[in-house]
C-alpha cells in the first residue's frame, strides 16, 4: 500500500476521534445534565424529541436567570398554606430526575420543613413532549383525584404515581383508574373525568408559565418568601440536587 493510501484512513479515524471528543466536552455543559434533570427542549407536545439520558442534543434555551417572579397559580399545596416560605416545584410525573427527587429529598423537606409549618410545596405540572401520552395523561388524573379530595388527595395520587410509575413514558404498573380506586376515588366520576380531558387546560397553563419562568428541564424548584398576591420573587433550582443545595436557599427566607 502506498504512503497516500496509508494516511486517508488514518486522517477519517483522527478526525471521527475530534468529534466524538467535540460532542461529549459539550454536553458536560448543557444545564440540567448535571445535576440530574430532564432537559425540558420542548414541552407541551411540540418540536423535536429528546430522551433523559442525555443522548439527544436538547434545543437551546434561553439564559436562565438566578431568580425570577413565579405563581402559585392555583394549583394544590402541601403544608400549611400560611407557610413563610414558598417552594414551587414544575415537574412530570414520568421523569426519572422528578422521580429521585420524590424519593431522595421530598422526604428529607418534609420533614424539617414542611410538617413544622415552615415551608409550603406548590406542585406545577410541566409533561415532557419526549414523555408523552402518559405525562400529561397522569397530570390530568391527579387533578381529577384532587376534584374529588382536594389537595390532600391529590398528594396522595401524586404519591402513588411516582411510587408505581415505570417512568421514561412508560407510565405505572398499574392503569391510572386502579390507583384512584385503591385510594378509595369513585372510579367512575374519576374515569369521566379522565376521557373528558377536563384538566388538559390546566397542565397546559401550567406548560406556559413554566416557559415564561425559565424553567429549563424537571424538577425545577422555586424557593421564596410567601406573598399574599401568591406571587415570589423566588431563586431557581434545576435538577434533582441534594436535600443539601436546597436547604440553604429556604434558611435564607425563613423569618429571623
Amino acid at each position: 500500500m502506498s504512503q497516500n493510501n496509508i494516511g486517508t484512513p488514518v486522517a477519517i479515524v483522527i478526525t471521527g476521534l475530534m468529534i466524538s471528543l467535540g460532542l461529549y466536552f459539550g454536553l458536560q455543559g448543557v444545564p440540567g445534565l448535571s445535576n440530574g434533570g430532564a432537559v425540558a427542549g420542548v414541552v407541551g407536545g411540540t418540536g423535536s424529541a429528546g430522551t433523559d439520558t442525555g443522548v439527544a442534543t436538547p434545543i437551546p434555551q434561553p439564559t436562565q436567570p438566578s431568580v425570577t417572579t413565579i405563581s402559585v397559580d392555583d394549583d394544590p399545596v402541601l403544608g400549611d398554606p400560611n407557610a413563610p416560605v414558598t417552594v414551587i416545584e414544575f415537574s412530570d410525573y414520568e421523569c426519572p430526575f422528578c422521580q429521585r427527587s420524590y424519593n431522595d429529598m421530598l422526604p428529607l423537606l418534609k420533614k424539617e420543613y414542611i410538617d413544622t409549618g415552615l415551608v409550603k410545596l406548590v406542585f406545577r405540572d410541566f409533561p415532557l413532549s419526549f414523555h408523552e401520552p402518559k405525562a400529561t395523561e397522569e397530570a390530568i388524573a391527579a387533578n381529577c383525584a384532587r376534584e374529588q379530595g382536594g389537595d390532600a388527595m391529590y398528594f396522595k395520587y401524586h404519591d402513588a404515581i411516582f411510587d408505581k410509575t415505570l417512568s421514561n413514558g412508560a407510565g405505572p404498573s398499574e392503569s391510572l383508574t386502579q390507583l384512584a380506586t385503591d385510594l378509595g376515588l369513585d372510579p367512575g366520576a374519576f374515569d369521566a373525568c379522565l376521557a373528558n380531558n377536563d384538566y388538559a387546560a390546566e397542565v397546559q397553563k401550567d406548560v406556559a408559565d413554566g416557559n415564561a419562568g425559565f424553567v429549563g428541564g424537571t424538577p425545577t424548584y422555586y424557593v421564596g418568601a410567601s406573598t399574599d398576591s401568591g406571587e415570589i420573587e423566588a431563586e431557581i433550582i434545576v435538577g434533582a440536587v441534594p436535600y443539601t443545595s436546597i436547604k440553604p436557599v429556604i434558611e435564607s427566607y425563613l423569618p429571623r
